[in-house]
């Protein structure tokens, strides 16, 4: 990969400015795989995120070393967070991506600590830690070495096929300390797939990252959302999906139903009004009091995924040799509570 083509453009204490280009190094890179995107460069000055009480998620403490996120994930909830530096939600959001430089040197840094108590620490719960900026700026691998110098348990949910890279550094961590990863698939359809996920691996990919972490040893769950409302919530869409989930070796798969937080709801509804019209109205009654569909539908849906998990013997598979160990999986993105200020 060639980085011939690269722009810094000049810092200043330029007012007009979006508050993020009067702190980072901004730079674009004139490749096919990054036209259009420009990187913000920072220096972090903390990079373990406690996570407030009431947020009520099966984790405390985070690492996000991005913000933004090249998916461009049409639902994504993080995409709110974007509004604090002066970005929008919408296309900012997708092409204009914070690297935090220093997030390895952090880690290590943080982890050494006296205060540290070397507790579980949660990645990709925010934007994805393997999202494509990780090919060029490779923090992870950093992040991943001072995890496993330090024997501090971990969990990755990601939708990047790049996870596969650190494969390596990912058994030597299993060896040491709890290591749990997920790969988040809510649906199988390719056009779906092209209109809400057009900067993702393709679901089947992702089921081969799956595939080939588990076959490795490392415990890969699936996190079977959003699964989207009207568009891939059918039984037999459901049953579909989990069955070649299964085919994977997954140890566990969970659902999550589409949420449409402020930032998301907005670039959401305005594609489904572009791609489907026809389901603005019945959008419009699901979410009509809130950001959460209701609570019944909620659970039919996670009744159909668990159903369809039991029938074609999810959790039934093979074990990874770090299995023994009390291996948490990868958390699913959070629920309502205190909006993503501690995913910063």
């Amino acid at each position: 990969m060639r980085w011939d083509n690269l722009q810094i453009v000049p810092e200043g204490n330029r007012p007009d400015l979006p508050l993020i280009e009067r702190q980072a190094v901004v730079r674009t890179i004139d490749t096919p795989e990054f036209r259009g995107m420009t990187f913000y460069e920072i220096h972090a000055k903390s990079i373990i995120n406690k996570v407030p009480g009431a947020s009520r998620v099966p984790f405390n403490w985070t690492i996000n070393p991005y913000r933004g996120c090249s998916h461009s994930c049409k639902y994504c909830f993080a995409r709110k967070t974007h509004e604090y530096l002066d970005l929008n939600s919408g296309s900012d959001f997708d092409s204009k991506i914070v690297v935090k430089v220093n997030a390895a040197e952090l880690v290590r840094k943080e982890l050494a600590a006296p205060k540290w108590g070397g507790q579980h620490i949660a990645m990709g719960t925010n934007v994805d830690c393997y999202q494509r900026a990780e090919g060029r700026y490779r923090l992870m691998p950093g992040i991943l070495t001072a995890l496993r110098d330090t024997r501090n348990p971990f969990s990755i949910l990601t939708k990047g096929s790049l996870i596969l890279r650190d494969l390596p550094l990912l058994q030597e961590a299993a060896e040491r300390t709890e290591v749990g990863t997920a790969v988040s698939v809510g649906f199988l359809d390719k056009e779906l797939w092209r209109l809400t996920e057009p900067g993702a691996p393709s679901p089947h990919k992702r089921l081969q990252v799956c595939t080939t972490l588990n076959e490795h040893d490392i415990p890969c769950g699936v996190l079977m959302g959003p699964i989207l409302p009207y568009l891939a919530d059918s039984p037999r869409q459901i049953d579909a999906a989990v069955r070649q989930i299964a085919e994977t070796g997954a140890p566990s798969v969970s659902a999550i139903t589409l949420h449409l937080r402020p930032g998301a709801r907005e670039w959401y509804m305005s594609w489904l009004r572009e791609h489907h019209p026809e389901l603005v109205g019945p959008y419009e009654r699901l979410y009509g009091r809130g950001a959460y569909a209701p609570k019944t539908y909620q659970e039919t849906i996670s009744r159909r995924v668990r159903e369809a998990a039991d029938k074609h013997g999810i959790g039934r598979g093979r074990t990874a040799r770090n299995a023994h160990r009390r291996t948490p999986p990868a958390p699913p993105a959070p629920p309502p509570a205190a909006e993503q200020l501690f995913l910063l």
